[in-house]
């Protein structure tokens, strides 16, 4: 069965930029889908259904399937089509590794270096997420964590630290999915957030750092409870 897509909003907060491409939108849109695992990992995909669900020619389709291919959210087989990839659980510990050191990196950069405009974004995340309760969608409640990571990689000023975090937590956010029927406190979750976003906007870069390492080993440790 060929994958259902839906239109949802973008991870991206800056997608309406006009200088972005369709093949831009088109990889905005399905890789957010990818990631909440509405496209289901194994999910055959189908170029001609996304091109249509999205308003979109097949070429931008291509081409957003080609840069997904490249973070490992899709693989395609000759004469067989392509596919969204597996959730690997062995992945887990390689990537709680590298985000245990690079997450606090970015979060204490954000603190010393954010921008006026990176902390008004940030302050309205952290007033998004205040207002989360216990009995929201699970799903709903995850996309605002995500908005959240990648608002902070984006405040820490370093692109090429901002795609390597931006892929990670992709991986890490549809391991969770798997689990999100199954988990307890996903609001409290994402209300952690709210102390980290108050130490980057004070310019605390250690206790920016410490918050973002108890919030990444949280995650480890209650998937691992799970496993």
């Amino acid at each position: 069965m060929e994958a259902v897509i839906r239109v949802t909003s973008f991870l991206s907060a800056d997608v309406e930029n006009g200088n972005r491409t369709n093949a831009d939108r088109a990889y905005d849109h399905i890789r957010e889908q990818l990631i909440m695992l509405d496209i289901r990992p194994g999910d055959p995909i189908n170029d001609d259904q996304l091109a249509a669900a999205l308003g979109l020619g097949r070429t931008p389709v291509r081409e957003a399937l080609k840069r997904l291919e490249r973070e490992r959210l899709v693989i395609a087989y000759p004469r067989r089509g392509t596919f969204a990839t597996m959730v690997d659980l062995t992945d887990l510990a390689d990537i709680s590794e590298i985000r245990k050191q690079l997450e606090p990196t970015a979060a204490a950069r954000a603190a010393r270096t954010a921008t006026s405009q990176a902390c008004d974004e940030l302050s309205r995340l952290a007033a998004e997420i205040s207002a989360v309760t216990d009995d929201d969608e699970p799903h709903e409640v995850l996309r605002k964590d995500v908005h959240v990571h990648r608002a902070i990689y984006r405040a820490s000023g370093n692109p090429h630290l901002e795609d390597i975090l931006v892929s990670l937590d992709a991986h890490a956010t549809r391991i969770w999915c798997l689990f999100l029927d199954r988990l307890p406190g996903v609001a409290d979750h994402v209300r952690e957030h709210i102390p980290l976003i108050e130490a980057i906007i004070a310019g605390d870069p250690e206790a920016a750092a410490a918050q973002t390492l108890a919030h990444v080993t949280g995650f480890e440790q209650t998937i691992r409870s799970l496993l």
